[in-house]
Order: structure tokens, then sequence, then C-alpha cells
């Protein structure tokens, strides 16, 4: 039997993915930069993301993400490139949740899959703290896949 790392996604994973890369086409939320753990799972969303929403943009595989803290997650973003806006972190659960609140202060409600949106309040990635960001939207992945929303 595989390894946690080398699990692979699951179907309900897989059609969450799918969904969400399409919403996040439809939003014009198309990220400049995507960074993901190196774990199958994370990648394989993130990749069905891309390819079903027919979106693109580098990506930085690292397994500094896989049973990371909060901190690790920071310590991550914080070497985006300085020329990309917006950025995408695909991991895992508990440590998502724990970068959500740590950024905005709040706890959110993240269930595997879930899309969230925090706007930075900060001129650089490498200045990247806990406090300095506002939650913008927080998408569970059954509002993208029970019907709710239709994404074609």
């Amino acid at each position: 039997m595989a390894g946690d790392h080398d699990r692979p996604l699951a179907g309900r994973g897989r059609k969450a993915a799918r969904a969400t890369g399409r919403f996040i086409a439809l939003a014009g939320l198309e990220p400049d930069y995507a960074i993901t753990s190196s774990a199958i799972r994370a990648r394989t969303t993130l990749a069905l993301a891309m390819e079903s929403g027919d979106w693109t943009c580098p990506v930085n595989e690292t397994r500094e993400l896989y049973h990371a803290g909060v901190a690790d997650v920071l310590a991550v973003v914080a070497e985006s490139p300085e020329a990309d806006s917006s950025v995408m972190i695909v991991g895992h659960q508990p440590t998502w949740g724990g970068v959500v609140e740590a950024l905005t202060g709040g706890a959110t409600r993240m269930a595997t899959g879930t899309l969230v949106g925090i706007d930075l309040r900060i001129d650089s990635w490498s200045s990247i703290r806990p406090g300095f960001g506002e939650l913008a939207f927080v998408i569970p992945p059954r509002l993208l896949t029970d019907g709710n929303i239709q994404l074609g």
C-alpha cells in the first residue's frame, strides 16, 4: 500500500478539482504562479484544475509543503517571484486552515478541496506575515460539484 505522500486523489477530489479549475477561469482568478505540495493528490489537484479551466502558470512543486506548519508555508510563499501578483498554494489540512487563520485572524471551516482567496496587504512576497491578510472568499467544493453552480 502506498504511503500518504503517494496516495492518489480520490474520485470526489478529482471532480472537485475539475470544477474548481473551471470556476477559477470563469471568475478570472487564474494565478500568476502556483506552489504545490509534492504529494500526488496535491499535484493532481492542481493539474486537473489547470487542465479543466484551460489556464496555466509557472508551478513550483515542493516537498516543503508536505507536513508543513504555518511558518513553513509562509516561508515558501515568501520566496515567490516578485513579478507575480497572485500566488496559489495547494496543500493539506489541517495546515491550510491554520494559514488562513494566521493571515486573516479568523478561523474558517476548510473542507478538503476548499478554495480560499486572501487579499494581502504587502508590497512584496518576502514581507508576508500573520495578520497581513483579509479574507476575500471561501468556496467549498460542494458549491461547485453538487449542482449548486453550473459550470458547464
